[in-house]
């Protein structure tokens, strides 16, 4: 709970309240503790705690737990046994106001990210992709750009694809060999993507960070997004958040240390961010985490063990509660030492034994001073929430839900014109005048054939002419005898050796045609 007097109270041990340090509070923190121990409990006392700060929250409900944040708490046996503990005499229960989203716009307000904006590092992660198929995404990315085309949903990056398979010749000096055997692997895990959900949650209306950024009655907006779905993908589901810190990382000014975050963003099941993830992309979550507090957004990780948190980043997290852990074996006792290590030691205990011995509710904690320090561990109880502990009716939600002030903002899916309709008009537009061509191109050669004569003309032609010329010999062969006195033959003897001579010279004429006319179409 927050009051002037304690600031952002969330746990209370022998030497008094615990507070975390309002102007520290965007220094990062960790809530870790084996399964079962309290850990959502904590980050729901946290979150409201925030709540009434005026500082909103962003925080992934994994099993719809934390919806109940959104209605008032009552009191329980439990919470009336350990109000002498806190010192709270009357506890004003109270809800806060509560915005709930869904990557897949079923449980909540649609949260949408084009292609674009993810970039192709993140999606590489997302599809699994080995450094060639990395690369060669990065090529129809900068391609993209260069052209223009936008990618905002699924069917424009298979459209590009596609398209720098076609055109790959043209890049290969510029970018290097595209292989379509690398394209194809990027279309199957494009395809797999897909049937994850990906249609719904790439598109527009992209998502606005600054809708996480809002407050009603002086009191922070808690940001509730439904996982238990999206927690079946652990990538997508680590992913999608990744995006969302790189988003106000790079869309937010740098306001410095302020007296209270803009935002604190809770991040469950951590351990998910930096699993499979390449060193290239360690690199930049840590750069994130970094410099990200100087946006005043403070980030807190949800796990089982800070061994699940790199150490380069389990460093800058300097806020800590540690509920209890098991070690039962060789690994876990490990685990416990590691644990232990992190704190700034307390002399009135041993920190590894006590981290194995602590109750439901109860937790190691330190939190940072006036001066960035991290203050001595001190082993406390868990304050409890002033909401309700449990999930939301789907009634209960569908109310929240049309009661907010961005409902239907985000409902309807937009299609505009992007990357998949421009390639798929210039290919309309190259199938048209090919088709022009192809026609322009029968059509001249209809008229040329026109104007060659046929065969058979040519048969008749010659025959005409071998007649005649034979008929023209034998008649002048004829009248030189009559003239000369020469002994001719009978008239019909004479008239069948015309015909003859005649037919066969026609013949040899009309086969020299023939076969000079065949053989010239078999050339062509």
């Amino acid at each position: 709970m927050y009051d002037k007097d304690r600031g952002l109270y969330i746990a209370h041990c022998a030497n008094g309240a615990l507070s975390i340090t309002g102007k520290m509070a965007n220094r990062h923190g960790l809530i870790a503790g084996a399964t079962g121990t309290g850990k959502t409990v904590t980050l729901q006392v946290m979150a409201e705690t925030f709540c009434q700060a005026g500082v909103p929250c962003f925080m992934a409900d994994m099993k719809g737990d934390l919806s109940g944040i959104s209605q008032v708490g009552k009191m329980s046996g439990f919470i009336e046994k350990r109000l002498p503990e806190f010192g709270i005499e009357n506890p004003e229960f109270q809800a806060c106001p509560v915005r709930f989203f869904d990557v897949f716009g079923e449980q909540g307000h649609p949260m949408r990210a084009t292609i674009s904006q993810m970039g192709p590092q993140l999606l590489s992660r997302l599809m699994s992709l080995n450094e060639t198929q990395d690369g060669v995404l990065n090529i129809v990315f900068r391609i993209a750009d260069e052209r223009g085309l936008l990618l905002i949903d699924v069917k424009d990056l298979r459209s590009m694809l596609d398209w720098v398979s076609k055109h790959s010749k043209e890049y290969t000096t510029k970018y290097g060999n595209i292989s379509s055997v690398t394209i194809g692997a990027i279309q199957r895990a494009l395809l797999q993507l897909e049937a994850q959900g990906a249609d719904k949650f790439f598109g527009e209306p992209s998502f606005d960070i600054y809708d996480l950024m809002q407050t009603e009655g002086g009191k922070g907006v808690m940001n509730v997004l439904a996982a238990d779905k999206l927690m079946l993908q652990p990538k997508l589901y680590s992913t999608y958040l990744l995006w969302l810190l790189s988003e106000l990382y790079s869309t937010l000014p740098e306001v410095g240390d302020l007296p209270l975050p803009k935002l604190v963003f809770f991040f469950d099941e951590a351990h998910m961010l930096f699993t499979d993830t390449s060193k290239a992309l360690l690199d930049k979550i840590e750069q994130v985490i970094r410099l990200i507090r100087s946006k005043g957004v403070g980030i807190y990780f949800i796990t089982q063990s800070p061994a699940d948190i790199p150490e380069n980043i389990l460093g800058q997290l300097g806020n800590r509660v540690q509920h209890a852990l098991r070690a039962y074996t060789p690994k876990d006792q490990k685990a416990v030492k590691t644990a232990a290590d992190t704190f700034r030691a307390n002399p009135a205990f041993k920190t590894d034994e006590a981290i194995m011995n602590l109750e439901t509710g109860e937790a190691l904690v330190s939190f940072l001073d006036e001066k960035g320090a991290p203050s001595m561990v001190e082993r406390a109880k868990i304050l409890f929430p002033l909401s309700q502990i449990g999930a939301v009716t789907e009634g209960q939600r569908l109310d929240i839900i049309k009661q907010s002030r961005i409902y239907g903002k985000y409902d309807t899916p937009v299609d505009r014109e992007s990357a998949f309709e421009v390639l798929l008009a210039e290919a309309e537009q190259q199938a048209l005048a090919e088709a022009e061509e192809t026609a322009a191109a029968e059509t001249e050669n209809k008229k040329e054939e026109k104007q060659k004569p046929g065969i058979m003309s040519k048969v008749w032609k010659a025959v005409l002419t071998a007649i005649t010329s034979t008929l023209a010999t034998m008649l002048g062969t004829y009248v030189s005898d009559k003239v000369t006195g020469k002994k001719t033959k009978s008239r019909t003897s004479a008239t069948g050796r015309v015909v003859k001579n005649a037919t066969s010279a026609a013949t040899r004429s009309v086969t020299k045609e023939l076969t000079r006319d065949i053989l010239g179409n078999l050339i062509k």
